[in-house]
């Protein structure tokens, strides 16, 4: 392969959408960190709702449910962002743990239902943190495509992170 060539692949496509290649490329890496931390919010929830135990079990499993089903949905629209920026969109385990704020739920036990319900309130609260940083670029850039996203999920976020605080108090 030629070095023209392999200048052109790694580069990023000609889009002319009024945001410049190099802000298009800070905001996917931006929503690249938020897909995974998503993803793994998404996997730790889908993960507790089928291990959680105790006295909450219908309650939460319900809700664990609810949240892992409209997270998963999410995944899609924010992997579609990336594209649509020109930027493929990470995709593997291996990639989301190396972009991910979160930790994973390690080892084959479960916690018990309080200690599942503060992970989920810590994982909800980093897809806020995450979400704030890429609204904070897109705006800058003044892609509001971007921005709209961000200023969905967040909504979404932080009534989960409400929700499951809420039953700790």
């Amino acid at each position: 392969m030629s070095k023209d060539k392999k200048t052109k692949t790694s580069a990023l496509p000609h889009i002319n959408i009024g945001i410049s290649d190099a802000q298009r490329k800070k905001i996917a890496e931006g929503l690249s960190a938020f897909l995974a931390d998503s993803y793994t919010l998404y996997l730790k929830t889908h993960n507790f709702h089928w291990n959680v135990t105790g006295s909450m079990f219908n309650s939460l499993h319900v809700m664990f449910m609810d949240q892992y089903n409209e997270e998963w949905t999410a995944l899609d629209s924010i992997a579609e962002r990336i594209r649509a920026l020109g930027v493929k969109a990470p995709g593997s385990y291996g990639e989301f743990v190396k972009l991910s704020s979160i930790k994973e739920q390690a080892g084959a036990s479960a916690p018990e239902w309080k200690a599942m319900v503060q992970q989920l309130v810590e994982g909800n609260e980093a897809v806020c943190r995450t979400a704030r940083k890429v609204l904070e670029q897109a705006n800058t850039a003044g892609d509001d495509p971007s921005a709209d996203l961000m200023t969905q999920r967040l909504q979404t976020h932080e009534k989960y992170a409400w929700m499951l605080r809420s039953l700790l108090e």
